[in-house]
């Protein structure tokens, strides 16, 4: 197997199916085999139909007990054979050439881990001054929304995510990855010509300003290093209206 692509998902039946359909239209534009990529459902204890719209789309499912994002990635891929590893949130959707690209990119050795980057499903004023205010820390560090990628090998090799984390998982990793690469002489890459589409629904709930306000707990979060604020962790991500 070529390719695992992992989405941890609660409570997702409405919008997984986008997503699931999204990959079937980039694995059939692969230039390799079909057959050379899975897809895993890492479903987090859903009380909906999210198990059954994953296997209804010729998704393999995986049930996750404990209730965090950091054990769903995690567990999705333990379950993977891929050699290389794709994460993506359950509300997005992939670029059609997506699986072509990480191919090209990977196959150097150059790079250690990757993320495609992403477009809003909706546009506003208020998205729009967010997306810019935080382009110059995406050129800085190299880290971006969207579909992330790493080699399996490499993902085991530091432990997969960082469990004991409530939120900002997704963070950590690649910086704990380019620290694995640098003595490879290997970096980070970002590849914005397949750019996955990203849901608005945080925006649609808290408003299209509130990233501004979401500012203040990551600077709390980093002077503290604390990333477990439950309030805020069960307020954002872990009970948002699902």
């Amino acid at each position: 197997m070529r390719f695992s692509v992992v989405i941890p998902a609660y409570n997702e039946e409405k919008f997984l199916p986008r997503l699931l359909d999204s990959i079937e239209v980039a694995a059939a534009n692969y230039s390799g085999a079909r057959d050379q990529i899975e897809v895993i459902v890492a479903d987090n204890n859903s009380t909906d139909r999210t198990a059954a719209v994953a296997a209804v789309h010729g998704a393999r499912v995986v049930h996750v007990s404990k209730r965090r994002i950091a054990a769903a990635r995690n567990g999705g891929a333990r379950a993977a054979s891929g050699e290389i590893l794709c994460f993506i949130d359950a509300d997005s959707a992939i670029h059609p050439y997506t699986f072509n690209e990480i191919e090209r990119v990977m196959s150097t050795r150059r790079y250690v881990w990757g993320v495609t980057g992403a477009v809003p499903e909706r546009n506003s004023f208020a998205l729009l001054v967010t997306h810019y205010m935080f382009m110059p820390m995406v050129w800085l560090t190299g880290l971006d929304i969207g579909l992330s990628f790493c080699r399996s090998e490499d993902f085991e090799a530091v432990g997969g995510y960082d469990e004991s984390r409530l939120y900002a998982e997704d963070v950590l990793l690649p910086w704990v990855l380019r620290r694995l690469g640098r003595k490879r002489g290997q970096r980070l890459a970002r590849i914005p010509k397949v750019k996955a589409l990203a849901s608005t629904r945080k925006f649609d709930q808290f408003g299209d300003w509130h990233y501004f306000w979401m500012l203040a707990h990551a600077f709390k979060s980093l002077v503290t290093w604390n990333w477990n604020d439950e309030k805020l962790a069960e307020r954002y991500w872990y009970n948002s209206g699902r």
